[in-house]
């Protein structure tokens, strides 16, 4: 009887990772495995180094210290960032092929074929290899799976051959969960994948997550998401950077963490009454040595030896457990206070009031390329609340652009109160964007001096080390939160929020 076969275990493992920006710790000594069938989430405050980890696991950053290994070294591990990433003039087809991997294993191969042809030492031990990696992606077959995957996604074959940048916003979100669906990597590595989606969308990631055969790492703040789909938590924590894990989903990873604080709050009050009670017994012993001290030293000689010797005696165990009360609190471990993170009160200065009518569309038309949106008719009056939903690509944030009066209408009219002071977050974050710093960009949006935007970015959890970034190179929570202190600082009577929740922690 032959041997039976030996199948190895795949594992990305990470070991005591870190990794600093300008002098800032991002992360420390962060550790972690995953193996066939993980369902990892990672969690932590925005702008805690959450993508960043997910990078150096990918191979696109290099940690400072630590290791990153794979197992097999053929490991394929993908990561799909939360923004879109389209190069100029790409078109769909070619932005899915880059992002499951499919392109770069096609390049690989087509010059491993030219070594081989050129009869170049070990070409066909390089070919094989490549080849394996080709087939392993779904290279040979990626065409028909894509055409096959948008359809089902809402994406028509004519949009595969149409440039990224003139898709519309929800058609880009469909484009980024076409890819998680047509990807075949080991280890799928995915920040943020709910972004953008509508309830359809989210219910079709979580049916690609569950029927993957390989692991799934994934950054998200969407509570309910992590509830369903991962079965472990990385939280990376702000006091100290590091990595600490917790068995199960959402809600037993805020349950635990709650349990575990509790504990050390306990712990920590507990520590202070012993260190309390035993200073309080340590001055009182001394004050009684002290005192017995100065009394035998006002007392004449005393000629009993007896009573001389007893004086002496008491002074003496007296100073004794002063000592023992001093050693007592010196064995004493040393506990740090519990960790209290900031907390955030947002509160949005009002200006003016506004008319009774905010805005008004009456029978509006647009035409963007072939899409239509209307005709439409609403009315927003002071202090509604309207929601606007709806498929991705369906117009949400056409509509918006209509009532801000930013697109022309084919039809129809359009009209906005002129007392109405709009705050705006827009959806891909690019208000206070450019290559200035944050700071700079802040002082000339909002009209305030350096000291005051400082001080108002600071409540918003951006210190000197964002603060002095330009925004592009901030992650999109921090810039998200950026936009909001803008929003406290001017003041508004409307707001307008396209896809406020995400990138928010």
């Amino acid at each position: 009887m032959g041997r039976p076969a030996v199948t190895l275990a795949r594992v990305l493992a990470a070991k005591d990772i870190c990794y600093s920006r300008g002098g800032q710790v991002i992360l420390d000594r962060i550790s972690l495995s995953v193996g066939a069938r993980t369902r990892l989430g990672v969690v932590g405050p925005n702008g805690i180094g959450k993508s960043t980890l997910l990078r150096i696991l990918a191979g696109q950053l290099t940690p400072e210290s630590g290791v990153v290994s794979r197992a097999p070294a053929s490991l394929q591990v993908g990561y799909l960032g939360q923004e879109p990433d389209a190069r100029p003039g790409e078109n769909l087809f070619d932005y899915l092929a880059r992002r499951t991997g499919v392109a770069q294993a096609e390049a690989s191969l087509d010059q491993a074929t030219s070594a081989m042809a050129e009869g170049r030492p070990a070409a066909i031990e390089a070919y094989g290899e490549a080849l394996e990696a080709y087939l392993a992606l779904g290279g040979d077959d990626f065409a028909s799976r894509a055409a096959s995957v948008c359809a089902d996604l809402g994406l028509p074959a004519d949009r595969l051959g149409v440039d990224v940048g003139e898709l519309s916003g929800g058609q880009v979100a469909r484009a980024g969960l076409a890819a998680v669906g047509l990807a075949r990597f080991d280890v799928f590595l995915l920040d943020e994948p709910t972004n953008d989606l509508d309830f359809a969308g989210l219910d079709q990631l979580e049916g690609f997550l569950q029927a993957l055969p390989g692991a799934v790492v994934v950054v998200s703040h969407d509570r309910a998401f992590l509830d369903r789909a991962v079965q472990r938590i990385l939280e990376i924590t702000e006091q100290d950077h590091r990595g600490v894990e917790y068995a199960g989903a959402w809600s037993e990873y805020v349950e635990r963490r709650a349990l575990s604080r509790s504990q050390k709050s306990a712990a920590y009050e507990e520590w202070r009454a012993e260190r309390a009670r035993l200073n309080e017994r340590i001055r009182t012993q001394r004050s009684w040595s002290e005192q017995g001290v100065r009394k035998a030293a006002r007392k004449p000689k005393d000629k009993d030896k007896a009573q001389r010797d007893f004086r002496v005696n008491r002074t003496e165990k007296q100073a004794s457990r002063v000592r023992i009360s001093e050693n007592a609190l010196a064995r004493l471990p040393t506990l740090e206070k519990p960790w209290e993170g900031w907390q955030l009160h947002l509160d949005l200065a009002a200006s003016e009031r506004s008319g009774d009518v905010v805005a008004r569309l009456d029978e509006a038309v647009v035409h963007r390329g072939g899409f239509t949106l209307g005709p439409v008719s609403l009315e927003v009056g002071w202090a509604d609340r309207v929601a606007i939903m709806g498929p991705n690509g369906g117009g949400k944030s056409t509509l918006l652009a209509v009532l801000l009066g930013r697109v022309a209408l084919a039809a129809g009219t359009a009209w906005m109160g002129p007392s109405v002071k709009v705050g705006e977050l827009d959806q891909r974050r690019v208000r206070l964007g450019g290559t200035a710093t944050l700071l700079d960009r802040f002082v000339e949006d909002c009209g305030v001096l350096p000291e005051e935007a400082r001080n108002v970015l600071a409540k918003f959890g951006l210190g000197a080390g964002e603060v002095l970034r330009s925004a592009e190179r901030l992650s999109p929570g921090e810039r998200t939160r950026a936009i909001l202190a803008a929003l406290m600082v001017k003041g508004t009577n409307c707001l307008v929020l396209d896809e406020p929740t995400n990138h928010l922690d």
